[in-house]
């Protein structure tokens, strides 16, 4: 009954019958309010079932990539409120489809120096976001993107161009006993026979290489990250201090059709331009041989100079493209930006058909013009990362929390220079082996091989490649030393957490602590990624200088010198080919088994899930970013439910699925994140994306969001290799870790556990009995009212119920 016309009838009631012993009416119960727990697994992905305990479950909101679900008995909920009075409803988003679903996906491995890349634009550190350096940053990321694109359709060309059309096919000795390259060969007179012909036609590989890559990057965008953020409602402005926000709220953070599509269009016209310049570079040194100037020599000079116009026309596009995160970036790109693919692809045309032309004198001995090329792409990588580093350093120290910053803000610069570096060595790999098959297994560059082979500078990066994989084992051993140390001293405080009553168990102490010494090393990543990025830089230096200096293969350079030094050289060259080559096969071999195995599958998905959380701002041919559909969705989910049903909302995540509960909490209005509490459990927020992104997730960042909601709680362990405390503190003394929690939890055999406890790590949180009682104070303290507008940044969020009438209550 509505409460102003109770009110009413009673005072009509009073006026005709007045009695001072009159009844007063019951006022009206009120009605029983929902709770919702959303549930966001990890990594690795889970079932609905296995989420919610029951083999029963049902759809509630999504499809067959990602969804909400819940057991079928609670489907209808919020029907019956009344039998959800002292439990909330249960539901669970799964998006283990998203980074492993169908076996195609394995095949993302290739794309593993862009991924790489990518990230390197995310890590910057925390300076200020209207700091010079920052735009700095961003275009030498996307430059650094832009030659990983140029050095893909380079290793294509080599492969297609070089070794197949220009060096085995122009050999008789190499194209004979192959029938597929017989019909290019001179000897056999036919029409494509001519160099320049073979070339055109084989420029058909790294075009579908590029296409293929650039229609990827469409169709994942359209299927993983063109989820629209939730509308917010005007005036629903934040409270949190300015140095205290983060890009994570921004509402277009997630969206950025834009900037993808602008990066897309300029990648893509990169790689096309690279195969132009290789038959432009052929073409031009078929035309100087003649010694007299031709007609094909002047229209190559204007086919040049569209080269030239297009690559600066991209550059200007790359310099300009910069992610506007205020909004959602969904407007139509300008028309030059639209088609500049397509007049690369008209150009490319173009020169395939001066290539074609036939040059009577031309033929094709040696390696193909232009395998310098490789090394000028090295230098400039070498100089951005240089560049990059130094930008880094000037925004550190203009960076406002740099306590536990990764590497002290080197981490984007280390990171760029090991894409550069695992592009290389896939590049490089596959060169040598295709090398290697094409010329019957004879070395290239030797003397008695058939072919020239690939450019010599790749023979000096495989070389280097022993050296680096000695210094990774070394730091290695030093992490294996580490952890028998910390195993060690551990185990003396192991059997303090236990009742002493219990039995000691030397076997089962050393077991605990070696769990935690082993989940510890998670914290001395820094130290491994240093020592293989400055061990990297040195050698690659090192290994671009040999080439150009000698202009031999290591084995052929140290022809003169000692034989132990030339022992050494030749083993490195010949090792290096086989580990590069090997690296392919692995990988290859790799996405084989994961598209037939879904165990295997799902593996692969947990490289996916820490790489591709962030959008594609750096390298458009990144694997996708699951996040940009998976936060969307929880943010319309919280936001839907809490209005319609007028509820309060617990979102739980454990491991990955915390920073995605984050990021979506950071997306919601302030009215609906004030109503909102968070529990993480096994959570990297704070130990991997606070210290290796904390321009977006560092301590001022997560204290902002912390006195936003209506509460937050952690839980970690110290055998979670995973996860970590957030180490935030609030006003009041409250904190939001709680932990470390026991693990296991019985050291021995009792009368309630006859069987030695597991040791659960990063899984099971659930298991522990803590859980339950952190979860269910999280219910409790929401309160049923809607809340007012907060009070001063500067208090807790439980601490709002004594700021005024309008704050909320306690329970």
């Amino acid at each position: 009954m509505d409460t102003t016309a109770a009110g009413s009838a009673l005072s009509r009631r009073t006026d005709d019958e007045p009695s001072p012993t009159a009844p007063t009416a019951p006022a009206p119960a009120p009605a029983p309010q929902l709770s919702l727990e959303l549930l966001v697994h990890g990594v690795g992905g889970t079932t609905a079932q296995e989420m919610l305990g029951d083999p029963r479950v049902q759809l509630i909101t999504g499809d067959d990539t990602a969804a909400c679900y819940r057991r079928t008995d609670d489907a209808d909920a919020e029907e019956r409120p009344g039998d959800y009075r002292d439990e909330p409803v249960r539901e669970a988003y799964c998006w283990s489809n998203l980074t492993s679903g169908n076996g195609a996906r394995a095949l993302w491995l290739v794309l593993l120096p862009f991924m790489v890349a990518n990230l390197a634009h995310w890590m910057r550190p925390a300076a200020p976001a209207d700091h010079r350096a920052q735009r700095i940053y961003d275009l030498l990321v996307r430059l650094l993107a832009l030659t990983l694109t140029v050095l893909l359709a380079a290793a294509a060309c080599e492969v297609a161009l070089d070794l197949t059309a220009w060096q085995c096919a122009g050999t008789p000795v190499c194209a004979d006993g192959k029938s597929w390259l017989g019909w290019l060969s001179p000897d056999s007179g036919g029409w494509w026979s001519s160099p320049g012909r073979r070339l055109a036609l084989a420029a058909v590989v790294p075009l579908l290489v590029i296409g293929f890559l650039s229609w990827l990057s469409h169709r994942t965008w359209s299927a993983y990250e063109s989820a629209s953020p939730p509308p917010r409602e005007p005036g629903s402005s934040r409270y949190t201090p300015h140095e205290e926000r983060t890009a994570l709220s921004l509402q277009g953070f997630w969206y950025g059709r834009r900037l993808v599509a602008r990066l897309r269009a300029a990648h893509t016209t990169a790689g096309l331009l690279t195969i132009a310049v290789v038959l432009l570079a052929a073409g031009a040194k078929a035309d100087r041989n003649t010694g007299v100037p031709t007609a094909l020599a002047v229209t190559g000079r204007a086919l040049t100079a569209l080269v030239v116009l297009l690559a600066a026309v991209t550059l200007v596009v790359v310099w300009r493209t910069a992610r506007s995160e205020a909004a959602p970036d969904d407007d139509s790109d300008h028309l030059v930006v639209r088609t500049l693919p397509f007049a690369a692809f008209g150009v490319l045309v173009l020169v395939a058909v001066h290539s074609g032309w036939v040059r009577p004198e031309a033929h094709s001995r040696g390696p193909l013009p232009g395998a310098a090329a490789f090394g000028g792409i090295a230098v400039l990588q070498g100089v951005l990362v240089l560049a990059l580093a130094v930008t880094a350093w000037v925004l550190q120290r203009a960076a406002r929390d740099d306590a536990r910053t990764a590497l002290r803000g080197m981490g984007g610069p280390a990171v760029a220079l090991l894409a550069c570096a695992v592009g290389g060595v896939l590049s490089g790999g596959v060169a040598q082996r295709f090398a290697d098959w094409m010329d019957g297994g004879a070395t290239p560059g030797q003397a008695h091989a058939p072919i020239p082979g690939p450019p010599v500078l790749l023979s000096w990066q495989a070389s280097v490649i022993p050296v680096l994989l000695v210094v990774v084992v070394l730091v290695i051993v030093l992490a294996a030393v580490r952890v028998v140390i910390v195993r060690k001293r551990v185990a003396q405080d192991v059997p303090g957490l236990y009742d002493p009553r219990e039995r000691p168990d030397a076997r089962r102490t050393e077991r605990i602590a070696g769990t935690i010494a082993r989940a510890g090393l998670t914290d001395a990543a820094p130290v491994l990624i240093a020592a293989t990025s400055a061990v990297t830089l040195v050698l690659g230096a090192g290994a671009v200088a040999g080439a150009w200096l000698t202009d031999r293969a290591p084995g052929r350079a140290t022809a003169g010198a000692s034989p132990v030094v030339h022992a050494a050289a030749e083993t490195a060259e010949s090792l290096g080919s086989w580990l590069m080559g090997a690296g392919v096969i692995l990988l290859i071999a790799m996405g084989r088994r994961a598209y037939r195995d879904h165990s295997a599958r799902r593996t692969i998905g947990i490289l996916w899930d820490v790489g591709t959380f962030w959008p594609r701002a750096a390298h458009p041919f990144a694997p996708p970013c699951y996040a940009e559909r998976a936060v969307p969705d929880l943010t319309w989910r919280m936001a839907t439910w809490t209005e319609r049903f007028d509820g309060r909302l617990v979102i739980s995540g454990h491991s990955q699925g915390s920073v995605l509960a984050a990021a979506a909490v950071w997306q919601l209005d302030l009215v609906t994140r004030s109503r909102v509490a968070l529990l993480t459990y096994g959570s990297p927020l704070e130990r991997l994306y606070g210290r290796w992104f904390p321009a977006f997730f560092g301590p001022p960042a997560l204290t902002g969001l912390h006195r936003e909601m209506d509460d937050w709680r952690n839980l970690w362990r110290f055998t979670d290799p995973i996860g970590g405390p957030i180490r935030l503190t609030c006003e009041d003394g409250r904190r939001i870790d709680e932990g470390p929690l026991r693990d296991p939890l019985a050291f021995g055999r009792t009368l309630y556990d006859p069987l030695p406890a597991q040791i659960l790590g990063h899984g099971d949180y659930q298991a522990d009995p803590v859980f339950g009682a952190v979860r269910a104070e999280l219910i409790a303290r929401l309160a049923p009212q809607v809340p007012g507008q907060p009070g001063p940044a500067d208090a807790c969020p439980g601490d709002r119920a004594a700021q005024g009438s309008s704050g909320r209550s306690s329970a």
